[in-house]
């Protein structure tokens, strides 16, 4: 797996009335976003930024986990 690099996180405490922590990183050269519930770090949405728009990121299991453990550290 190549290494990612976790540029920004973010911890907000009203998104829909629960609070969530979004993680933005770079990973094969491009720009990506990750949201989990901050309870139970369970993926709430995942973004991919190209050409200007998001899409919705298809990350693996193992790379996934990789962020999981790394914000778990941070928070």
């Amino acid at each position: 797996m190549e290494p990612y690099q976790i540029k920004d996180m973010i911890i907000d405490d009203h998104f829909a009335g629960e609070e969530s922590v979004t993680a933005e990183f770079s990973y094969n050269d491009k720009e990506y976003s990750i949201t989990f519930d901050k309870a139970d770090l369970e993926i709430i949405n995942t973004w991919v930024f190209e050409r200007g728009t998001s899409f919705p990121a298809n990350l693996s299991d193992s790379l996934i986990e990789s962020i999981r453990g790394e914000v778990k550290k941070r928070i």
